[in-house]
This record gives structure tokens, sequence and C-alpha cells, in this order.
């Protein structure tokens, strides 16, 4: 278990609704001017139901002293709905804002943290359920951290001044109502924790649907080639309905107890009316007394169905909020920000004994007692079998892993002795299906280089041979790509992808694969701005053509995660050896049977956004 899981196992497992809380913690300035506009607007709620005792006692009385009364009396009201109007419209607005900002701050920081995860984090996690988190799970804490808690303090304001003013009423009918309060109270609790448990799984099950929405898009190509259609929407289907079911048991439960409170709180009612009139006629209590107490009574019993929902609610954020947490109290196994910086590279790599298994599949090993040492400025070519472990050497190279055995090294310093972010920093990646990000064309190019000139990035794609065909679009640098690079051709992505690596200007250079899905004219323009790149930089080419791997200064063969043959591309083709059978076979286009065990399926392809 990785350290990242191991802090993850240890964390709490429930978020108590004090940690949702403190998520408003930064918004504290505006949450108090807030807390006023609730004191003033709470007051004058309470204060309505003594003004109107002295409207129905005034209309009760006689003569013009009690229509002076009501008068005056009516004057007040409109005066304290006016103050009330405007005081809670302030308190929504405050409250809202600062949940908007929460969530916003929450989204911010919950990616921050999904990117500063190690590789190895995301080959056991599908990109929709990661993409429901910052989607669904924040939005189910927006109302909680913003107008729940400003709802919330209102009711809880609104029980204490009207239990408090219950009892300057009468002190009696007040100790029969809240006789009804405790059983709901409990009730409310009990309630509450089921539905916390329903949210989870809630959650977890639109998540699960998220997952398979994502994969079906993002494969949609796919998807229409194999007229798979059908067979999407029954999926995507069945992961509805399985999150459905689990609704459904939370609205039977929701249903149940807001029944069983409603009669409840209306039986108290009824009770305090029966009582209440029995008081006004011995002459204990008066018809506007009685009144008051029976719209104070109201006020309470709303004020407590209401915290009952807001309970329920929290207890629904709270489901969302557990996976939240989980992330945000995550430590990945490979910091970014730690680590040595080194001033100046060389270029100079070394593998000693190096074995390595993914951790998503960890009982099969894909390197195995690997050492080879790359000069600064060579240009060595990895060939071998599908499986052999050669992208997996370029993976530890940009330590998006460590060795499970063994040391990489670059200038004699281990790469878990520098700092990732830097080490990236100076490796640059041309792979076989590079990664467009759907924006612009200068804006891919300038990826690894934000601040790079227009000149710059213009220079770049002269270098790697997209200039021309770039310009050749209406809109040219500002030509939108499309999602991945849709709306490029292969040949096209290549290019642009190794202006990027261009426009970076790595000391250490990967290409992988890079011109194995090109048609030979692409290939030839790839081929050329490939060379160009190469001069003057430490290069690892991954790749199965003969006219890239000849051009390399030695050649590594590998065959089941060791290293079989070393060599010139004349030393090993005068040699009996899996080399030679590997060009023998593509000259004539027989396959080769290789004795390697096949990569795991989740082993991720090293693509330029790792290092950029």
């Amino acid at each position: 278990m990785s350290t990242g899981e191991k802090t993850l196992a240890s964390a709490p497992r429930s978020a108590s609704i004090w940690r949702i809380l403190s998520l408003a913690r930064p918004e504290r300035g505006r949450i108090a001017l807030g807390l006023v506009c609730l004191a003033v607007g709470s007051g004058a709620g309470l204060v309505f139901p003594q003004v109107l005792r002295r409207i129905v006692d005034g209309a009760l009385g006689e003569g013009g002293a009690g229509l002076a009364a009501v008068d005056k009396a009516a004057a007040w009201l409109v005066a304290v709905f006016f103050v009330q109007a405007i005081a809670t419209a302030a308190r929504a607005a405050i409250f809202t804002i600062a949940g908007e900002r929460v969530v916003a701050r929450l989204r911010t920081q919950l990616f921050d943290r999904l990117l500063e995860q190690e590789i190895g984090f995301f080959d056991e996690r599908r990109t929709g359920e990661l993409t429901s988190r910052l989607a669904s799970d924040t939005g189910a804490l927006q109302n909680a951290v913003s107008v729940n808690i400003s709802m919330a303090l209102r009711f809880v304001a609104s029980v204490i001044g009207g239990v408090a003013l219950l009892f300057y009423t009468s002190p009696r009918l007040t100790a029969l109502m809240l006789g009804v309060v405790p059983p709901i109270a409990l009730g409310a609790f009990a309630y509450g924790r089921r539905v916390r448990s329903l949210a989870r799984e809630v959650q977890d099950a639109l998540a699960r649907s998220s997952e398979v929405a994502e994969e079906s898009l993002a494969g949609i190509r796919t998807v229409r080639a194999f007229a798979a259609e059908p067979t999407e929407i029954r999926r995507y289907a069945a992961a509805v309905l399985e999150a459905f079911d689990v609704a459904r048991r939370r609205a039977r439960i929701s249903s149940t107890f807001m029944g069983i409170a409603s009669f409840a709180g209306y039986a108290a009612v009824a009770l305090v009316l029966w009582y209440g009139g029995r008081l006004v006629t011995r002459g204990e209590l008066t018809v506007g007394g009685l009144t008051s107490f029976l719209v104070y009574t109201l006020l309470v019993a709303f004020s407590l169905g209401g915290l009952t929902d807001l309970w329920a609610d929290f207890m629904r954020a709270s489901g969302a909020a557990d996976r939240i947490f989980e992330m945000l109290d995550r430590n990945p196994a490979m910091s970014l920000a730690t680590g040595e910086e080194p001033g100046h590279v060389e270029g100079h790599l070394d593998l000693q004994g190096v074995s390595f298994a993914y951790p998503s599949r960890p009982d099969a090993p894909v390197l195995r007692g690997i050492d080879l040492t790359v000069r600064p400025g060579e240009a060595v070519a990895l060939v071998g079998p599908s499986g052999a472990g050669k992208s997996t050497i370029a993976s530890l190279l940009l330590r998006l892993y460590d060795p499970t055995e063994g040391r990489v090294l670059l200038d004699g310093r281990d790469l878990r002795d520098l700092s990732p972010a830097w080490l990236r920093r100076r490796v640059g990646v041309v792979s076989q299906e590079p990664l467009l990000f759907s924006s612009s064309i200068a804006e891919n190019i300038r990826y690894g280089r934000p601040d790079a000139t227009d000149a710059e990035v213009e220079a770049a794609a002269i270098a790697a041979s997209a200039h021309d065909f770039i310009t050749r679009f209406p809109d040219g640098y500002r030509t939108r790509v499309g999602e991945r690079g849709a709306q490029l051709s292969g040949g096209q992505k290549q290019r642009v992808a190794i202006a990027r690596a261009v426009l970076k200007d790595p000391q250490i250079l990967v290409l992988d694969e890079a011109t194995s899905a090109l048609d030979a004219e692409s290939e030839h323009l790839v081929q050329g701005a490939m060379s160009r790149l190469m001069q003057g930089r430490t290069t690892l080419i991954i790749a199965h053509r003969l006219s890239t791997v000849m051009g390399a200064d030695r050649v590594l063969v590998l065959e089941g995660g060791r290293l079989a043959q070393a060599g010139t591309h004349a030393t090993l083709m005068a040699e009996e050896g899996l080399y030679r059978r590997l060009v023998e076979r593509q000259l004539t286009g027989a396959p080769l049977a290789s004795s390697a065990p096949p990569a795991p399926p989740d082993t991720p392809p090293v693509t330029p956004d790792h290092v950029a």
C-alpha cells in the first residue's frame, strides 16, 4: 500500500458537520454582517405576534380607545414588516454570495489536490469518478455552506426567541406544548443519520453513472464504428437506475418521517387550541394573548420543521463531503514540491538494477534487473516486442513511477532525490498519440512555456515543419484544434507536439513511437522535424520502424522485461538474435511471436501532458 493510500485509510471516514461549516471560515467577515441582518430580521419576526395581540385586544375593546389602539398597532406592524423585508433580503444575498465563494474555493482546492496525486493513483481510478467529485459532490455542499447556514441560524433564533416569548405569554401552555418537542428531535436525529448513509450511496452511484457517460462520450468514434450505441445506452441506463433505487429509498424514508413530524406538529397546535380556549373562558388569558401564543407556536413549529429539513440536507451534504475530504486529506506518494533542483543538466542517464511492476498489477513485473547507460547527447533506440517494457523505461525517466528495485540516475543523482516538477521541465516527450487540448494551436505549442512570445511559438513551429500547414488555416495559429486535437490529422498533431517540445527546449528527449501511426509523407516531415529536435540532446527513441531506429547511436533490445541485446544497427544485424528477427519480420510483414508477457491493460501511455 502506498503512502498516500495509508494516509487515506487512516483518515476519518466521516466528515463532521463542524468540518463542513469550517469551509466558510474565510468568509467570516461577510457572515458576521449577515448575522447582523439575521438578528434584525429575526427580531422583527418575533415582534409581529406581540403587535398582533394588541390589534386583537384593541378590536375587542370598546369605543375610540380600542380603535386608536388598532390604528397604532397596524402602523407599527407595517414598519416591522418593512424592516424585516430589508434585513431578510440582505441576509439572503450575503450568505448566498459567501456560499458561492466557498464552493468555488473548494473546487479549486480539490482540483489542485487531484493534480498533486501520483500517476499510480490515476491508474486505479476512472476519470468519471474524479470529475463527479469536482461537480456533483461539491455542488451538494453548496447549500450546506451558504443558504442553509443562514436558514439554520434564523430557525434557531426563531425557536429560542419564540419559546422565551411563549413562556412570557403563558408558562402553562408553553410547558404543555414543549412536551411533544423531544420525541420529534430524537426522531430527526435518527432520520438524519440514515439519510447521511443513503446520501453517500446516491453520490457513489451517480459517480459510477458519470464514469459510464464519460467513457462513452470520450470514445464516441469507437462507439459509432461498432454501432454500439444501444449497448452504451443500456450501460448508462443501468447505472442511472442504480442511483434511482437508492434515491427512492431515501425519498421513502424522508416522506415517512415528514408525515409523522407533520402530524405531531399539528397535534401540538390542536392541543394548544384546546387548552388555550379553556384558559380564555376562565379569564386567565386574553383572546389577543391566545392569538399571539398560537402565532408563536406556529413560528416555533415551522422553525423546528425547517431545522429538521436542514438537518437532513446537512446529512446529505455530509455524505458528499466524506468523499471530498478523503481526497483533500490524501497525501500523494510522490510530492511534486520537494527535492533538489540542480543548476545544470548534462543529460547522463543510468539505470542500475531496475525492476518494476505497476502499482495496479504488483504481481506482474514489467522490468527485471535492467542496467543501461546513456551518455550526454547520445541517441539510444529501445526496440522489442510489445509489452517488453520500452515505454515503462520512459515513464521511469520522467519519474511518473519509482522503480520497485534499483535506481534511475541523472548526472549521478538518484531521481528520487530530485524535484519531480524540475525533472519534468527538463524532459520532452513526443508520443505516438500526442494529447492536444481543445484550445488554439498556439496555446498547445505554448503549453510547456506559457510565457513564450508569438515569435518564439512561430520559430518552434517552423523547426517542427508545422508552420506551413498552420498558416493555411483561415485563423492560423488561433485555429481551435477540437477535443484531443480531433480537428487535425495525425501528422499535423505530431508536428504540433514536436513544436511544443522544441519550444520547451528540454535537455532530455523521449520519442515514444512518434511516427508509427503516420503515412509515408507525414512520416518524412515528422522525421525531419525530430532530427532537428534531437540535435545536442540526450535522446531515447522507442520505435518499431526500421527508419527510426537506423539513425540511433545505439540500439537496445528488450525482451520479457530484460535487456537482451545492445549495439549499433549494423552490429546487431550481423548477429543471430531477436533484433535481426524483428527487422526481418518487419521487412517481410510476417508477425513475430513474443515470449514476453503482455503489459497490463491499465499500463498508461507516456503523453506530453505528463511533463508539461
